[in-house]
């Protein structure tokens, strides 16, 4: 199964393998932090294999039986008065076949004021993007391997234009018990659009990613590292306001090194007590942290952190992200069992 899967998703890779970051790409929303629990540790983390039913909407290979009967909702108060959420469900048939899985993420970007070329009112507008995925998990023969995959339906209205695509979501992680050490790779957003805005087909925000995490033995923490935005190297430009000029007025742009570079490609997170009904999550994204960041002052871009609670059968997330100075996020989500 293994030598059928590789060729596949290689090929996959190679047709869609193109830099693509954030504004060259239509519907990226699909790039959203779809949980407080990602949004804490950082925005992506790829490799939770538990309970956490959310998790499958960035990387299928996750899916499993514990996520049998879960219900998340997760909404977000985002930057500009824009507002988000996501929905996922997962059922298990019975333990031969694994566990199927759903996912919604719904982005309303509000109210707007139209004008024409001339300048006269037009009225107001609204925008507003949304995404259905289904999901599927298999162990790969009785390896520590799971390969799984998500197919996602996507619908998008920006004012008079209207959008329909379709993607795949390809994920692929390695479980060691013995370590409790988990890494996964996962290339999402391979797809096209179905019908384009306005007869001019632009790409989906392909990405391919890396995830490793791992409970430490001794102590109540598991670690999470991500690699993000593989395909595109180097991801760093030059920030204008950091332009430098010597004493004869010549002026320097900023210089971005390799470790620059690897740096902007990284996340790092840890939640503190994984594993019991409270726990605390730290996180921090460096790509937004140097992005972001503004000259002769701190304001903490990148940081992230949250907390779990869990009461019976619901868990309830809250996380604060930082972005700038002048506008940050709160993230909150609801899990309950239903069984």
């Amino acid at each position: 199964m293994l030598k059928k899967i590789v060729p596949v998703c290689c090929l996959l890779v190679g047709s869609f393998a193109i830099a693509q970051v954030g504004g060259e790409t239509t519907y990226q929303f699909l790039n959203l932090i779809s949980s407080p629990r990602q949004a804490a540790l950082g925005g992506k983390v790829f490799t939770n294999v538990d309970y956490d039913v959310t998790q499958a909407i960035f990387n299928p290979a996750t899916i499993n039986v514990e996520m049998d009967n879960q219900l998340a909702v997760n909404y977000t108060s985002y930057l500009g008065g824009i507002s988000y959420g996501t929905a996922a469900y997962a059922y298990t048939i019975d333990r031969r076949t694994q566990t199927l899985h759903a996912g919604v993420t719904y982005i309303n970007y509000g109210s707007f004021d139209g004008y024409d070329e001339d300048g006269n009112s037009t009225g107001t507008f609204t925008g507003n993007e949304a995404a259905l995925s289904f999901g599927y998990a298999l162990q790969i023969g009785y390896s520590d391997f799971y390969f799984g995959t998500n197919l996602k339906l996507i619908s998008s209205k920006l004012e008079q234009y209207s959008s329909i695509g379709a993607a795949l979501d390809l994920g692929l992680i390695y479980i060691d018990e013995d370590i409790d050490f988990n890494a996964a790779l996962v290339v999402r957003n391979v797809g096209t659009q179905i019908t384009t805005y306005a007869d001019l087909n632009e790409r989906l925000p392909f990405e391919i990613a890396v995830g490793l995490s791992q409970k430490l033995e001794n102590v109540p923490i598991r670690w999470h590292v991500t690699f993000e935005n593989l395909q595109q190297w180097p991801i760093a430009v030059p920030n204008p306001a950091r332009t430098t000029s010597d004493l004869s007025g010549n002026q320097s742009n900023e210089k971005i090194g390799f470790l620059g570079q690897v740096i902007r490609h990284t996340i790092v997170g840890a939640e503190i007590f994984p594993d019991s009904g409270f726990n605390i999550r730290l996180g921090y994204n460096f790509r937004r942290g140097e992005d972001l960041r503004i000259l002769d002052q701190r304001n903490f871009s990148g940081l992230s952190a949250g907390l779990s609670i869990k009461m019976n059968k619901m868990r309830f997330s809250y996380t604060h992200a930082k972005y700038t100075s002048a506008g940050n996020s709160n993230f909150f989500g609801l899990q309950i069992n239903l069984q």
